[in-house]
């Protein structure tokens, strides 16, 4: 498989409701929510990606444009946008989506980065 057909491949799109149990007093998402589903699928996509036991070494910059109100759906993408030798970096992007209206927009995207891990957690190289 090329390296664009791994790219493609690895990318990973989860869809969540937004309900008020992970809701702030503003009826917004928590922000540490939001941060705990990003590195999820950026890990999914990690592991897609390079089908070996991988780590979160870093969340480089998470970028909190929009609220994220209850009762809205939002969808996740990772997508790998780095490939080092034992590293490599996800960007995760969470749009919002009204549930009884058409449109979408942007409201999160993150960087995190990842090491490839053997057995004995020693960082080893990428495939």
């Amino acid at each position: 498989m090329t390296l664009e057909e791994r790219l493609a491949a690895s990318e990973t799109r989860i869809f969540k409701a937004v309900f008020p149990n992970t809701t702030n007093h503003y009826d917004t998402l928590f922000g540490g929510t939001a941060m705990h589903l990003m590195d999820e699928v950026a890990f999914i996509a990690a592991t897609r990606f390079s089908r070996q036991r991988m780590v979160t070494v870093s969340s480089d910059r998470i970028d909190f444009k929009k609220p994220i109100p209850h009762g809205t759906i939002i969808e996740l993408i990772g997508k790998v946008t780095y490939l080092g030798n034992t590293s490599l970096k996800v960007r995760v992007d969470i749009f919002i989506e009204q549930m009884y209206s058409e449109g979408r927009e942007k409201a999160i995207t993150g960087d995190f980065t990842f090491v490839a891990i053997d057995e004995n957690k020693r960082p080893v190289k990428i495939m």
